[in-house]
């Protein structure tokens, strides 16, 4: 009687010890992280591209919608836009889709994949290079003129956010081209290729903003975390962990030069309703985050430039406290 009572006090110790080594981690998922809920638009293109129902998807609460209409991002309770496009530009509909759902188990996962997209108007075939993109924050929806000629200023990027996780946490796969060659397409009839290589892209980045009397908005980077991927994964890489790394990071070991302060890389939309860049104006480590960028990308280079063919999934976005 007496080793089994030592027996159950050695191990009380131990599991105080490792309780103390190991504190015990908070697991949240962000807002449909699990990507099993999708909205499906049903987008019937101009008779002048051919008249085609092109299928959109919306990472959000599970929905049909049949009709030709802005999907208003900032109304619901999901924190996802996509490079799904809906665009409507003198009296002109277009769909361009390079994000969708794939069955994963039970669920599903998200797809994101970079394509060569073709339009035929008036026998005139108009190609634009369009990469798939996962992001927390809105979609300006439909696009304009102004945003098929700049796609980051359609983009809203970043939602709000206070806390201070120590990770990101997901699952992803990836199949990336080890070619040395990129297509740049931007929608003209002109493609060239030019020297370089893909990869698919994950970053977060934690920021305190503020805005001025102007409207310029300007953000401290108080946590960073991002990932390159460079070679293809074919089988998934499940719980996946990329640390947030707060403050200034900049000389630390493993700094890329993809986590610098931006100060044109994004956009949002300010008080009074403008779009303009978010201004990185330096790192504050001790700064109360307001709000979360977090964006999945099949490719890393600028707007209608990457490789076709590049696919990431991912599935079960996660935040480690």
């Amino acid at each position: 009687m007496k080793t089994n009572i030592h027996k159950w006090l050695s191990l009380i110790v131990l599991l105080a010890i490792s309780s103390a080594i190991y504190p015990q981690e908070r697991i949240e998922y962000l807002p449909y992280g699990n990507m099993d809920s999708w909205i499906v638009r049903y987008i019937k293109e101009s008779f002048l591209l051919g008249g085609k129902t092109r299928t959109l998807y919306v990472v959000a609460k599970t929905d049909t919608i049949r009709k030709n209409k802005p999907y208003p991002y900032d109304s619901d309770d999901s924190p996802w836009g996509t490079s799904n496009a809906y665009a409507r530009v003198c009296g002109v509909e277009k769909a361009a889709v390079s994000v969708t759902p794939e069955p994963r188990g039970d669920g599903y996962c998200c797809r994101l994949e970079t394509s060569l997209q073709t339009v035929t108007a008036v026998g005139i075939d108009i190609k634009a290079l369009a990469t798939g993109s996962l992001f927390t924050g809105n979609l300006l929806d439909p696009m304009t003129m102004e945003g098929t000629k700049e796609p980051m200023k359609t983009m809203d990027i970043g939602i709000p956010f206070t806390k201070r996780p120590k990770a990101l946490m997901l699952d992803y796969k990836a199949f990336i081209q080890q070619n040395k060659a990129l297509v740049r397409a931007t929608g003209s009839v002109k493609v060239t290729t030019i020297e370089g290589h893909d990869e698919g892209e994950i970053i977060l980045f934690l920021q305190h903003r503020w805005e001025d009397a102007d409207g310029n908005i300007f953000a401290y980077r108080v946590g960073t975390a991002s990932e390159h991927i460079a070679k293809s994964i074919p089988d998934w890489h499940n719980d996946h962990r990329l640390p947030i790394r707060y403050g200034d990071i900049s000389q630390s070991p493993g700094y890329k030069p993809w986590e610098k302060l931006s100060k044109n890389r994004f956009m949002a939309r300010n008080s009074k309703g403008k779009m303009v860049p978010i201004q990185e104006v330096g790192y504050k480590a001790d700064a109360t985050p307001t709000h979360l960028i977090l964006q999945i990308s099949a490719g890393c280079q600028e707007a209608f430039t990457g490789c076709p063919g590049n696919v990431l999934w991912c599935d079960n976005i996660r935040l480690v406290y």
